[in-house]
């Protein structure tokens, strides 16, 4: 289920106990040196090292993984493909007429597209890596010791929550709705669709309203505590942390030149 997926890893994975600080830093490094990197070759280490840590160390299922991972790539591979045909410089690789228009492939919009389809997929593969080993808690957590706006830090905690409440109403709406073939046909599941976004929103403004209530019978004082745990960041997790981000660094400035073509 939709609601069961990514927190539920972040609470079970064998990097849980694991400084949360060292995973944001790691995963924001990486996602860094993805960004500042001019060639493709850096992004695509990061994206397979970020994915080997991810499977092999914090033990996330790689049936799993590769699914999620499949959802924003293939948005990715559409923006590079059009990046392919419509971005210019360099000789041509490849060129076919089509209607009137003539369709190509030149050096430099394949140098750009796989510069584009490697960032993203790196940037992706670290984002994955916080999302599956880092409780939003503990990331909650962090966030007040860096002395972030308590207004900042409670309005994410807020949004974080309903996401889940709106995803839940959403699944049990859909689910009553499905069972009274609520989707069958063209017509039936466009009438469900809008009945099912207009209940959303009453049942938001209703979890809202039921939300205020509780946080005023239990004295709220405009900040929220922080749930999660202390943890310490041993010297071995440190040193590992810099290293890997000093070998993203170093390789992401020695490959930019680099190119495909």
């Amino acid at each position: 289920m939709m609601e069961n997926i990514l927190d539920d890893y972040a609470q079970q994975n064998a990097l849980r106990e694991t400084d949360t600080r060292a995973k944001l830093l790691l995963g924001g490094g990486a996602i860094a040196a993805a960004l500042i990197s001019a060639g493709p070759l850096a992004p695509a280490f990061i994206a397979a090292s970020m994915a080997a840590i991810t499977v092999g160390i914090a033990r996330i299922p790689a049936r799993f993984y590769a699914a999620l991972l499949t959802i924003p790539l293939s948005f990715a591979v559409l923006s590079a493909g059009v990046i392919l045909f419509l971005s210019g410089g360099g000789e041509t690789v490849w060129s076919m007429p089509v209607g009137g228009i003539n369709l190509a492939v030149t050096t430099g919009s394949a140098n750009q597209a796989a510069l584009v389809l490697a960032r993203t997929f790196a940037g992706m593969c670290a984002l994955f890596f916080i999302a599956l080993t880092t409780p939003m808690v503990e990331i909650f957590t962090v966030m007040r010791s860096l002395r972030l706006p308590p207004e900042f830090v409670d309005l994410a905690m807020l949004i974080y929550h309903f996401i889940f409440v709106l995803i839940g109403e959403a699944v049990a709406t859909r689910n009553a709705q499905e069972i009274r073939q609520g989707y069958a046909g063209f017509g039936n599941s466009v009438r469900s669709f809008s009945m099912l976004a207009g209940t959303l929103f009453v049942r938001a403004w209703e979890k809202g309203e039921e939300l205020i209530l509780a946080m005023d019978a239990r004295c709220y004082d405009g900040i929220f505590p922080a749930c999660g745990g202390e943890t310490t960041l041993s010297r071995r997790g440190a040193a590992a942390v810099a290293a890997y981000l000093i070998l993203c660094g170093a390789l992401a400035l020695l490959t930019g030149g680099t190119q495909i073509f």
